[in-house]
């Protein structure tokens, strides 16, 4: 079409970088698929507790459509806010440990909400250089300027904060990272944060519902409510259903019901969605020791690949990466995976950095100990007889 004459050399040079992404359909969710006559371990979906097939998500969810409608038909500010948000929020700031509790249609839209709400032009912002690509996006939006701190370095953070910055300042981190599944020493960097006079926002979507006491994350884990102004976290991951959210105090919340622009031009998140998240919440609190057992099926899975020599960086998570470096090799690995049975999607930039193209294996409690020593076996007979590309 007229204007367009750009895109086909564009796609062109991204598919001879080997960084062309492709949409693949798939006939379920979950980390185990049926595709045709085939059985797959499906080690790229977040769905961590394994809650978004779990029976008693979908009856819940089911019936919040049944009594709500499929939509909440309006945004928040106008008539969208129905009393199953009230509900869920209540249930969010308790479990986080905070006075109240805000959800958004999303995590994306979470921090892109947040951020410019706190923080502009004439602020500063201090932020992981591994932070989630949502969080780069809502800084730019707020216009603040950026200060990157090097991938949990306390001492850097320190030093950016007493040389940089202007006006209200503001550090952003995630407590377990998406990428590298490795831990944010949050302790320390909220004693910065206190002592530089920052607000500190963590990034809890990939630790919701895996640490902490019932899943409640590393903020709680820690006793550093008081110390974290904002807990930021998502209802599509370990909670099985679709959403995002951040606990905070409660005049933080009013703040944000009043400037942010991602909750006041959207419509409310759908009752079904709330109604699974709910009933996640549930299934937490009546089964304590899920992420336990999650957190030990990853450190097994972890184990065999370390003890082969697999670069697995420094994961502590769920989250469990193997390093490969070049993009073509990347993606030929998830080929070879994928003939054998073991969905692990080739990651590469700029969703991470490049020269480290990875495999990243999602570790989920659909995934037995059988399944997870049978898979690694696999992978590191792949890796191991690779040929020179």
């Amino acid at each position: 079409m007229n204007g367009e004459q750009w895109i086909d050399p564009e796609i062109s040079r991204l598919r001879e970088m080997n960084l062309e992404r492709r949409l693949v359909m798939y006939p379920s969710s979950g980390g185990k698929l049926s595709i045709g006559d085939r059985s797959y371990l499906n080690f790229s979906s977040n769905d961590y507790l394994d809650f978004a097939n779990h029976p008693l998500v979908i009856q819940t969810a089911a019936e919040a459509a049944e009594r709500y409608g499929m939509g909440s038909g309006s945004s928040r500010l106008l008539t969208g806010t129905l009393d199953i948000h009230d509900e869920l929020e209540g249930r969010i700031a308790g479990y986080k440990g905070y006075p109240a509790a805000l959800l958004f249609g999303s995590g994306y839209m979470t921090n892109a909400g947040v951020v410019p709400s706190l923080v502009g032009r004439h602020d500063s912002v201090f932020a992981d250089r591994l932070a989630h690509a949502s969080i780069l996006d809502a800084i730019t939006l707020s216009r603040a300027p950026l200060h990157r701190f090097q991938h949990n370095d306390v001492g850097h953070l320190n030093d950016l904060l007493a040389r940089q910055g202007r006006g209200k300042k503001l550090v952003i981190t995630e407590s377990v990272f998406s990428m590298d599944g490795d831990i944010a020493p949050l302790r320390e960097i909220a004693g910065v944060a206190e002592h530089h006079e920052a607000m500190l926002m963590v990034d809890e979507a990939h630790a919701t519902g895996v640490f902490g006491p019932q899943g409640s994350g590393l903020i709680r884990e820690l006793s550093l409510e008081r110390a974290v102004n904002l807990s930021m976290g998502t209802l599509s991951k370990a909670l099985g259903s679709y959403g995002g959210f951040v606990a905070c105090s409660e005049p933080m919340r009013d703040l944000l019901v009043n400037r942010s622009r991602a909750l006041i031009y959207s419509t409310a998140p759908s009752p079904a969605s709330i109604g699974a998240a709910l009933a996640a919440l549930g299934l937490l609190a009546s089964h304590p020791a899920l992420s336990t057992i999650l957190l030990h099926r990853a450190a097994l899975f972890r184990g065999l690949l370390q003890r082969a020599g697999l670069n697995t960086l420094n994961s502590q998570s769920q989250i469990v990466p193997v390093v490969l470096g070049d993009n073509a090799r990347a993606l030929d690995v998830s080929r070879r995976l994928r003939e054998r049975g073991i969905l692990a999607i080739a990651i590469r930039p700029p969703t991470v950095p490049a020269g480290s193209a990875r495999l990243r294996f999602s570790v989920t409690l659909a995934h037995t100990e059988e399944d997870l020593i049978k898979a690694a076996n696999i992978v590191i007979a792949e890796i191991q007889s690779e040929k020179p590309l």
